[in-house]
């Protein structure tokens, strides 16, 4: 009974001693595949060059397009080893299965973890698992609005903007193959502007070359969209290409416009709401901490005699019961913040992109993955006898865009022969992002 107490004991002054330092912003676990512990100050990480390099090239990669197998398939062709491999090389020891495998042999599972961790950004994260008890020693998944998150406390490996821009692209379906096994850079990012379904991609079986979208909820093939919503990919990498020249000759001709088009007129509104939430954010933790600081006192007072056990229990119920109703309220202001941050760093992050484009002759898998989110076809109609079809396009970070209509920004004019000989002009359909 004694060392079931002392046990119980110990684990709660440890709990506590956590709490206090995950909530200083200290990292609690071991640092991933990537970095190292500072010889000098082991709470601290460095960048571990050599992994680093691994870890930058698996995004790259998934910006350019390649799929997690893809990628594992990459690293183990190169002979390079898995992070568990690789630390065992160099006699770190580390938790986790030692599998019979090679030790070049890469999972998807494996990339699709690295590509998931925001610690590559330079932040630590805290409270990520938990303990149910002191007699059961397993780890549980917390909830992510249970997080502590410290932004830029140890040198990134990953770039931000890179970061999330992976989550964005990891977010997406799956990229559509035909039934000959071709994906096309377009797949996953073409919606129906009718019912918002995704476009399926497809060749024409008499002439291959011919490739194409239509809508999969088309009622042709037993769904209950009206319309097919046909587009040639031709016709849609000329049209996207001239947007995209557009959208990055607005930038550099009218830098000023261009950038207040991109974060609204009430970016400043935004930013004095987010100091302020970020204060009171602060006030909330300061607050909990020093709660903390009060249960260890408190216990040692009752150890000690200079507290009855009655007003302990007492005087901890208060605080327990003030320490819920602040967890509530960081989780809450938590959320917001994280959400703001979000769209900052967006916003940035566009600008940045698109100008990084501005020379662009070629529409390229990486560019449309950096700079669309999606994008909505409407059905092609008749206007003076020609067929015109109307593309949305939504950007990354800020949806669709409205451009000014000047003569030294034209909106590309493209016509082509599609099917039966019918020809099809383009129109941009502008709407509120």
């Amino acid at each position: 009974m004694f060392n079931e107490w002392y046990a119980r004991d110990i684990s709660k002054k440890r709990r506590i001693s956590n709490k206090i330092k995950g909530n200083a912003g200290e990292p609690m676990g071991q640092p991933p595949y990537g970095y190292i512990k500072d010889s000098e100050n082991p709470k601290r990480w460095v960048v571990d060059e050599e992994a680093a390099t691994v870890v930058r090239r698996i995004y790259r990669m998934t910006i350019d397009g390649f799929g997690t197998e893809q990628i594992a398939a990459a690293l183990e062709q190169d002979s390079i080893l898995t992070p568990m491999s690789y630390w065992q090389a160099r006699g770190v020891n580390r938790p986790g299965k030692h599998k019979d495998a090679a030790p070049t042999k890469w999972n998807s599972s494996t990339v699709t973890k690295i590509l998931s961790l925001q610690e590559y950004c330079g932040d630590v994260l805290n409270f990520k698992t938990y303990s149910k008890s002191y007699k059961n020693k397993k780890r549980i998944e917390n909830d992510r609005d249970n997080w502590v998150i410290f932004k830029d406390v140890h040198d990134p490996v990953v770039d931000r903007a890179i970061w999330e821009k992976v989550q964005q692209k990891r977010g997406k379906i799956r990229k559509r193959k035909t039934n000959e096994g071709e994906t096309n850079m377009f797949s996953g990012l073409l919606v129906c502007a009718d019912c918002g379904h995704n476009l399926h991609y497809h060749f024409n079986q008499g002439n291959p070359d011919i490739k194409y979208f239509n809508c999969s909820n088309y009622k042709g093939n037993r769904g209950t969209c009206t319309s097919t919503h046909y587009i040639r990919v031709d016709f849609l990498e000329q049209v996207v290409l001239g947007e995209i020249r557009r959208l990055t000759k607005f930038a550099s001709k009218y830098e000023d416009e261009f950038v207040k088009a991109v974060m609204g007129h009430s970016q400043q509104t935004m930013e004095l709401e987010l100091q302020r939430k970020k204060k009171e954010y602060n006030s909330l933790l300061a607050r909990d901490k020093e709660i903390d600081r009060l249960f260890d006192r408190m216990y040692e007072d009752n150890v000690s005699g200079k507290i009855s056990d009655e007003r302990f229990s007492k005087m901890t119920k208060q605080y327990e019961d003030e320490q819920s109703g602040l967890a509530g309220q960081i989780k809450v202001l938590r959320t917001e913040l994280d959400k703001e941050s979000r769209r900052t760093v967006g916003t940035d992050m566009f600008v940045s992109t698109v100008r990084k484009y501005t020379r662009a002759r070629k529409l390229t898998p990486c560019m449309l993955n950096e700079l669309i989110d999606h994008i909505e076809v409407h059905q092609a109609e008749k206007v003076n006898g020609v067929y015109v079809q109307k593309l949305t396009i939504h950007y990354n970070c800020i949806g669709s865009i409205e451009i000014p209509d000047v003569s030294s920004l034209p909106e590309p004019d493209i016509l082509i022969q599609t099917r039966k000989g019918v020809a099809v002009s383009y129109s941009s359909a502008q709407m509120a992002g």
